[in-house]
């Protein structure tokens, strides 16, 4: 497959010669046990020196994949739901926390506290919404259940929602999820890419805010992980910097 990564090594030269600092982070969303293609994603951040964050999803999390992550120092696992089951009304899009529910405080608080129980201090205090959809009643629970960080998708509208909340959300996505849920075009991503760095640059959108890219390991094909190598190869060499939520959260403080 040929790609023309002109515009994108054209975008992160200014960058460079505006001595501007690019941070970027990666999520994989999805994670419940050991596979192959969980082997596949941690071999792809060793080779990068990239952490990965997993969003795991605690009612389905295997204590096998706790004991890899723990031989695994890139890998940063991450609160993905509950169940991730589909809590929408008929006929609205797919959440699980798209609208309070009686038991919402119950399910956060349960999620948080399986996985702190997993994974222990490995464990990043974020909560990465099912679908990216939350309700925005939603992040005062999150606070009173212990969590720091919340990430959906597109650009944050500020960087605390609310007191005690950090948003670093996802932007970046390379499967093509309403046609062929396999890689998209190549050009739609990188195109998509120089827009949000060139909005960064010019103001419209947070400099400061991490540029996510987001993957989702169990469902890759040949195409989508040959991609994701050489896409964050490029931003790497073309001057990003890696940055984890715990960095960020610190750095916030």
């Amino acid at each position: 497959m040929r790609i023309d990564w002109s515009p994108l090594r054209a975008e992160l030269a200014l960058w460079r010669a505006e001595k501007r600092v690019l941070p970027l982070w990666w999520r994989d969303d999805d994670a419940v046990d050991v596979t192959p293609a969980l082997d596949e994603l941690s071999q792809l951040a060793t080779d990068l020196a990239m952490p990965v964050h997993l969003a795991v999803i605690p009612a389905f999390a295997q204590q096998a994949l706790a004991d890899y992550v723990g031989e695994q120092s890139l890998l940063v696992p991450t609160v993905h739901g509950w169940a991730h089951e589909n809590r929408a009304p008929e006929g609205q899009k797919k959440a699980e926390f798209g609208q309070v529910h009686a038991d919402s405080a119950e399910l956060l608080e349960r999620g948080l506290a399986r996985l702190t129980a997993l994974f222990g201090a490995r464990l990043a205090p974020a909560f990465v919404a099912p679908w990216n959809r939350l309700h925005p009643d939603m992040l005062p629970l999150l606070v009173h259940s212990g969590y720091r960080i919340v990430s959906t998708f597109t650009p944050r509208a500020t960087v605390e929602p609310i007191p005690g909340l950090l948003a670093i959300n996802a932007h970046i996505d390379p499967i093509d999820w309403r046609g062929t849920r396999d890689l998209a075009r190549p050009d739609h991503i990188i195109g998509q890419t120089v827009r949000h760095l060139e909005a960064r640059r010019q103001g419209g959108e947070d400099s400061t805010e991490p540029l996510g890219y987001l993957t989702h390991h169990l469902v890759h094909t040949p195409d989508i992980w040959s991609f994701s190598r050489a896409f964050l190869s490029e931003m790497l060499e073309g001057g990003a910097v890696n940055m984890t939520l715990t960095q960020s959260l610190k750095e916030t403080r």
